[in-house]
């Protein structure tokens, strides 16, 4: 009994070390990019001197839609009780039963849909990130992709906010065992600047570290977690207490105050180079903060174990905030990981040598694909919800269609999700870190190109992807909405 729980223990929390190799590091040295007036802040045990206060809005009835207010993705146990979760609606197909699905992974792997793609270098480029000097450097809101879905959001209002950070090597219980990265991590922890929300979008180890939230927690002691439902307990147990979980369409508001006035910029660590120090005077030192974060829904499963299958909900999230200086509000939704139409098996042709040719990524979307059903959440999320200044949408893990499909989207999904949604822009994630499916490493962004054409949108400055490491500022001026008719 005792080593089953030492088992189990290992796979509900990754214990993969937080350190990559010295190979990887100079990697990243060497194409380290600094973007014109920004300082690369290093910061040793920095804290975020800001305090959060967390309250549940009453909202509307038409903020929430009329199907969901029974909760039909609550599945119940006999005494009233939530046992777990599930997706509602035709889209996810029937490939998301367990026995299904790995009776679909034995047959893809006998039949050569599975192989490894090649990574062999150069793949993504990977460049040092840089980031504001201050809360309130620059009047955009500033993206910056730290790999897979893990972005950092400096809004103009001062809030920073990390999107399903994973700083390890391996995106598995194991240190030694599962995906390994191909591209090296951009930074580690001690480099932000500010943390003051961690949204985690659900519990699949490429998207939950146990190591990586420990260490947020240490550093950045004042940062508030939001997570879905089923997954505070996890956190608690690790220690944990600045955790907030949430249901699908419930929102909870966040106001930041300062909790020390003598150091606005909420530095803990006085060797931080004066350079990176805020002044003493100036638009946005010393007021509150106020975000509103949503909990909305996505298309997909939970796990971390081999018995707790959607025993915790996966979300989609959106987090909008604005401060006294900055009183313009700016959004951001953030998809995680999500499918959007379950896709049957569509025949593939071979190559002489008996190999199987590229998928056409249009296949899915012709006769008698067309009418196929897609999730009408990301919809009801743009309706209720939207507009947003900006999307993170996964574009990557999609291939074999008809095995992945009902759980993650490609290209031509996300494009979808994207107009769905009401996003002005997007940014493409869950891609260009780790091998999870066959499709080649830099596929994503050429079928992302693809799929803008076929909508007949710019295939540059709607929708992108951009290097690891890179940051993308969008200013008000940028964010005017597409006309998606």
């Amino acid at each position: 009994m005792r080593a089953f729980q030492r088992l189990r223990q290992a796979f509900s929390r990754n214990s993969s070390s937080t350190r990559s190799s010295s190979s990887q590091r100079a990697s990243v040295a060497a194409s380290a990019s600094v973007t014109a007036g920004l300082v690369a802040v290093p910061v040793v045990m920095a804290s975020n001197y800001y305090a959060a206060s967390v309250t549940k809005p009453q909202l509307g009835p038409d903020a929430v839609p009329e199907e969901a207010l029974s909760r039909p993705h609550h599945v119940k146990k006999r005494n009233g009780t939530t046992a777990s979760f599930k997706n509602i609606y035709p889209s996810a197909g029937t490939m998301y039963n367990t026995w299904t699905f790995y009776k679909g992974l034995y047959a893809a792997k006998m039949g050569g849909e599975l192989d490894p793609p090649d990574t062999t270098p150069p793949t993504v480029t990977v460049r040092k990130p840089t980031f504001l000097p201050t809360r309130w450097s620059s009047p955009s809101l500033r993206a910056t992709w730290l790999g897979h879905a893990c972005y950092y959001v400096e809004y103009p209002s001062g809030l920073r906010v990390l999107f399903d950070p994973v700083f390890e090597d391996r995106c598995s219980p194991l240190s030694w065992l599962g995906p390994a990265r191909y591209t090296p991590r951009p930074c580690d922890l001690a480099d932000l600047p500010f943390v003051d929300a961690v949204v985690i979008s659900h519990s699949h180890y490429d998207h939950l570290s146990h190591p990586t939230v420990n260490e947020l927690a240490k550093r950045f002691p004042d940062a508030h977690f939001f997570v879905g439902l089923g997954l505070e307990k996890w956190f608690r147990s690790g220690g944990i207490k600045q955790v907030t979980e949430m249901d699908w369409w419930e929102t909870t508001d966040v106001t930041l105050t300062p909790k020390d006035s003598a150091n606005p910029d909420n530095r803990k660590d006085s060797s931080t180079p004066s350079s990176a120090k805020s002044t003493t005077s100036g638009p946005g030192l010393g007021e509150p903060i106020t975000a509103r974060i949503g909990c909305l829904p996505a298309q997909h499963s939970s796990g971390r174990t081999l018995t707790d299958k959607d025993c915790t909900l996966w979300c989609s999230w959106s987090v909008t905030s604005s401060s006294p200086s900055s009183p313009t509000p700016r959004s951001v939704w953030f998809g995680g990981d999500t499918g959007y139409r379950a896709v049957p098996k569509v025949a593939r042709t071979r190559a002489e040598d008996g190999s199987l040719l590229p998928h056409d990524p249009e296949a899915d979307w012709e006769p008698p694909y067309d009418t196929l059903p897609v999730c009408p959440q990301f919809e009801q999320i743009g309706k209720l919800r939207g507009p947003f200044d900006l999307g993170l949408i996964p574009i990557g893990a999609y291939d074999p269609r008809w095995l992945f499909s009902h759980m993650h989207a490609n290209p031509y999904d996300a494009v979808e999700i994207f107009r769905d949604t009401r996003c002005n822009k997007a940014m493409g994630i869950h891609w260009g870190t780790w091998v999870l499916t066959s499709e080649e490493v830099l596929e994503p962004p050429r079928q992302l190109r693809m799929a803008l054409r076929r909508r007949g949108m710019e295939e540059e400055g709607v929708f992108d992807v951009c290097e690891i490491g890179e940051s993308r500022e969008f200013y008000s001026s940028d964010l005017g909405r597409l006309d998606l008719v």
